[in-house]
């Protein structure tokens, strides 16, 4: 049932599969995103800090400078993208995937297929990340069009100097309606899902911290983890596993030499665990891909590579089971914002060159730091 709020802002329940148990995702009805009064300011970020993820519906005319106005209102003091400018970014392996609007840069376009006139973007050719590119098994071509992975399970973060994002937006400008695929695991358990071409699948950090044992809860709170230098440079010839979840150990990442100048207090060390800064609820954060080593709570550094990468995949698997997984099924006009300091999410699915999909993305680097669980477990 639809919940009224003290604006003119309602709350409905989302749709949930009949095998799901995500408790992550709402829609909010009745905002006008152009205009929003202080009112309606608050019932979006209340809700957001509740649910992680809100949905608003018929929103194609929404405009880049609101779409940025909206998403900076959970940290005004943030201006910039959250991935900054890199020095190298011909070697990221985010390079293909984002244009910048030219006259509102902290909005990106993404998508698949020629644009040729989009928002001051003229003649470029967007590309659907496809999992093929980065996985070290891919699906077989045969079975490419029925079948997917989860491309990469990532939280949107530059990872070295800038500050996690706090929240990204998503507008549905174009959608090919192409079926749906089995998303395959294929990782030896079974696990499978049914998503719909294109979907960005969510998954709850604090559902997976919740589900772990006591023992590993607390390991998770007094961890910290240090990333590494120029993360999406550094992985760029590395591979990740079928599950998307984190890379592959064959020794492909690059070295120190062959990355651009390093400044050492630039390098992000981050705690294991997040804090909700409305509910005080911990969410296991990590981007398991870009994890380069793990400091315990006795200052030891675990500096093993595929050690820390089988660690962090032992303790994060568990909270991307289908059940646990939530795969929006985009209809144009859908306007997604998701709290990126709470949830994993991935890209999915595969599309065909003719077939055109436009997305704005917005998210800033954010104005203050991740907060960990110091302030609840002294």
């Amino acid at each position: 049932m639809p919940q009224s709020t003290s604006s003119g802002i309602t709350v409905h329940p989302l749709p949930v599969r009949a095998d799901a148990r995500y408790n992550i995702g709402i829609q909010l009805c009745g905002a006008d995103l152009e205009c929003l009064s202080p009112s309606d300011e608050d019932v979006i970020k209340h809700a957001l800090y509740e649910h992680q993820i809100i949905i608003f519906k018929n929103q194609s005319t929404l405009t880049p400078a609101a779409q940025y106005a909206v998403t900076r209102l959970f940290d005004p003091a943030a201006t910039s993208y959250g991935h900054g400018k890199n020095l190298d970014a011909k070697r990221s392996i985010l390079h293909p995937d984002l244009k910048t609007i030219p006259h509102q840069p902290q909005v990106q376009v993404i998508g698949n297929g020629l644009l040729s006139d989009y928002e001051g973007l003229k003649n470029v050719i967007l590309n659907h990340p496809h999992h093929k590119t980065f996985h070290a098994v891919p699906i077989p071509e045969e079975n490419d069009r029925d079948s997917t992975h989860f491309y990469r399970w990532h939280i949107d973060a530059a990872l070295y100097h800038l500050e996690p994002p706090m929240v990204t937006s998503l507008l549905a400008v174009k959608i090919p309606k192409a079926g749906c695929q089995t998303l395959r695991y294929d990782d030896g358990t079974g696990d499978e899902l049914s998503v719909p071409r294109g979907s960005t699948v969510f998954v709850s950090g604090e559902t997976m911290y919740d589900i772990l044992s006591e023992s590993d809860q607390k390991f998770a709170r007094e961890t910290k983890v240090v990333y590494a230098p120029h993360p999406y440079i550094w992985m760029s010839a590395a591979r990740s596993r079928s599950t998307g979840l984190g890379i592959v150990s064959e020794g492909l990442e690059l070295s120190h030499e062959q990355l651009p100048p390093i400044e050492q207090d630039k390098i992000k060390i981050l705690p294991m665990c997040w804090k909700n800064p409305v509910t005080g609820k911990l969410a296991l954060q990590i981007h398991p891909s870009a994890v380069q080593k793990l400091i315990m709570k006795d200052g030891t550094v675990m500096d093993d590579l595929k050690e820390v990468r089988d660690i962090v995949y032992r303790l994060q698997r568990p909270g991307i089971k289908p059940e646990l997984v939530y795969a929006i099924d985009w209809e144009e006009g859908d306007f997604v914002i998701f709290n990126n300091r709470a949830v994993l999410h991935s890209v999915t699915g595969s599309f065909l060159p003719h077939e055109i999909r436009i997305f704005r993305q917005c998210n800033m680097a954010a104005s203050k730091p991740v907060q960990g669980p110091q302030e609840m477990h002294k």
